[in-house]
């Protein structure tokens, strides 16, 4: 599913990228075109005006007739004579009778005959006054007009115009290329970063309706059978079925238990951004929480020390906080060993107030030390279901110390003793 999510991610957004890429790219190439266009034709046309200024009006070319009127400008060999054209491009003109045959040339370079002819024969051929044509190689426009006796054609070698056009398509399309390609891996790397926590919450969602479903079905499975048990002994008094009816009610209170914690976790999901808070003297909420938890202590001879520094006060729930506080001290007392320790300390710490409750006992592995905030999650499962938890509570704790801007994390020495560190914003006075 997250693989055709991305592969769907990848192909809009090389879509997308692609046209504008082409869309870039054709407006830079149509516009350097028209340019391109344009220079041509205005190279064109300023030598054909050089070359035709030479038989102006002086020289009779319309005028006069073309033997006598410029005899002046004919070499021996009858080839119109005249300075070079004003661009650096190569040019010639030639002239023609009506029926195409060259009666005249003027041309700054040597080019035999047949290369005339060929030039002479494609100009003839394109019904438009402009043109160009391939010829040995090279790229020629021409500009035709038709005189009294017959045509005058200039030509203009325009190969490293049309070069030019060609090298900057090929350009195009090159960068075009390797741009799709860097696009390509760039993007899959981000698609991949971007589903990645999609894809971990999808996964962290799948796993707690896997995990509330399993310990759901362990009560409901005790429930089940000791129904069946009273029902087969319907005869029988209630006073001699009473421990199948405390069996249920005991595993109905845990499924109670359970559906509050969850409730409480999707509570506090949808109200992150909407809880009022106010300040309140977190010490005196702290120390409240102790007192209610002293008689438990007592009973497991465990040994309890604190160090609580007076009026420390933070912008929040009050309860939400006593709730963080008897969750830690729960969970320590859980797993302290017989006639071990639990010290909690509340100290400011710079413009933070720090909350820590040490145990000594088993400690946490350090592998699960970075899991144990995850909901259902229990690093020995045999003995959170032995004690009664379903690894929702510190999942609770740190959902509270979020919502109250502060972080929540665990130090362990295994086999020594284990620390849930509390961290929050202390309120300015």
């Amino acid at each position: 599913m997250f693989t055709r999510l991305r592969n769907r991610f990848l192909i809009v957004n090389m879509v997308i990228i692609s046209f504008i890429m082409i869309l870039a790219f054709s407006t830079i190439y149509t516009i350097t075109y028209q340019n391109n266009r344009k220079t041509i034709n205005d190279d064109l046309m300023q030598v054909a005006e050089f070359y035709r200024k030479q038989d102006g009006p002086d020289g009779g070319k319309y005028g006069g007739s073309h033997g006598g009127g410029h005899g002046d400008m004919m070499s021996p060999e009858g080839s119109m004579k005249g300075g070079p054209p004003p661009e650096r491009s190569v040019s010639f003109a030639l002239e023609a009778d009506s029926d195409w045959n060259i009666t005249k040339t003027d041309s700054r370079f040597d080019m035999d005959s047949d290369f005339y002819a060929l030039a002479i024969k494609a100009a003839s051929t394109d019904n438009s006054d402009q043109g160009e044509f391939n010829l040995d190689g090279n790229r020629w426009a021409f500009d035709k007009q038709t005189t009294p006796n017959g045509y005058s054609v200039v030509f203009l070698d325009v190969t490293n115009q049309h070069q030019f056009l060609m090298t900057l398509l090929y350009t195009f399309l090159a960068v075009g290329f390797i741009m799709l390609i860097v696009i390509y891996f760039t993007s899959r790397y981000f698609a991949n970063r971007s589903i990645s926590p999609v894809k971990e919450a999808f996964d962290k969602q799948q796993r707690f309706i896997a995990d509330a479903s399993h310990e759901l079905r362990t009560p409901l499975a005790v429930i089940n059978t000791n129904a069946d048990v009273l029902l087969s002994n319907n005869d029988d008094l209630i006073r001699n079925q009473e421990k199948w009816l405390h069996r249920i009610k005991s595993e109905t209170e845990r499924m109670k238990t359970l559906t509050s914690d969850l409730l409480y976790l999707t509570q506090l999901d949808d109200a992150r951004d909407n809880v009022i808070f106010a300040p309140f003297n977190l010490s005196e909420a702290v120390e409240s929480v102790i007192l209610t938890l002293e008689a438990v202590i007592f009973e497991k001879d465990i040994a309890l020390s604190y160090d609580i520094s007076s009026d420390l006060s933070i912008n929040g729930n009050v309860e939400q906080m006593k709730q963080v506080a008897l969750i830690l001290l729960d969970n320590a007392i859980k797993y302290t060993n017989t006639k071990g320790t639990i010290d909690l300390t509340l100290k400011k710490q710079g413009h933070d107030i720090m909350l820590t409750v040490t145990n000594s006992g088993e400690g946490i592995p350090a592998e699960h030390l970075g899991k144990i905030f995850d909901r259902f999650y229990r690093a020995d499962a045999s003995r959170s279901r032995k004690n009664g938890g379903y690894g929702l509570g510190l999942a609770i704790a740190k959902a509270i110390v979020e919502q109250h801007k502060g972080r929540i994390h665990a130090k362990s020495v295994p086999n020594e003793a284990t620390s849930f560190y509390v961290q929050l914003p202390a309120e300015r006075s």
